[in-house]
């Protein structure tokens, strides 16, 4: 029973996210974890794409957790930075935790609202369903000098 009422829940707060306008779902404690990030990782330079390494300047992201740790000890959030890989985006540094384990190589969810909205080059904010728990998010791209999308910043707060 109690899977049922997660599963409900899940969809309701999604579909609830989803039909509200974008500034409307965005919550402040959200948004200030992920201008952090952001300006965290970009202070190290440029993002730019290699193979499937995503790099802020000459530092690979890829396995180093040192900005996604950064943000949960100063802001208490999870936070991700997924690389763009074929159509999908895949986490590439995380503290999202997948058992005991960072959720590392794990797709965002292709059908979800998030990479919808990273698909048409904008951000969301709202309330997401990530390996089975509520967390209220944003989602922003990683755009090179260029504009191209080669990634995304995430950052959450657990809402179980």
């Amino acid at each position: 029973m109690r899977s049922i009422i997660k599963k409900l829940a899940t969809v309701v707060a999604v579909v609830f996210a989803v039909s509200m306008p974008l500034h409307a779902a965005e919550n402040p404690k959200v948004k200030t974890a992920m201008e952090a990030l952001k300006k965290e990782l970009n202070d190290l330079g440029a993002p730019k794409l290699e193979g499937d390494n995503l790099f802020f300047g000459s530092a690979k992201i890829n396995g180093n957790f040192a900005a996604v740790d950064d943000i949960k000890s100063k802001h208490g959030a999870t936070a991700t930075v997924f690389v763009k890989k074929g159509g999908n985006y895949v986490r590439i540094s995380t503290n999202v935790m997948k058992g005991d384990a960072r959720a590392v190589g794990t797709p965002l969810d292709p059908t979800g609202p998030a990479k919808a909205a990273i698909d048409q080059g904008k951000g969301f904010y709202g309330i997401v369903d990530i390996l089975g728990k509520l967390y209220d998010t944003g989602y922003e791209p990683i755009k090179t000098p260029k504009g191209e999308t080669i990634g995304i910043y995430y950052v959450g707060y657990s809402m179980e």
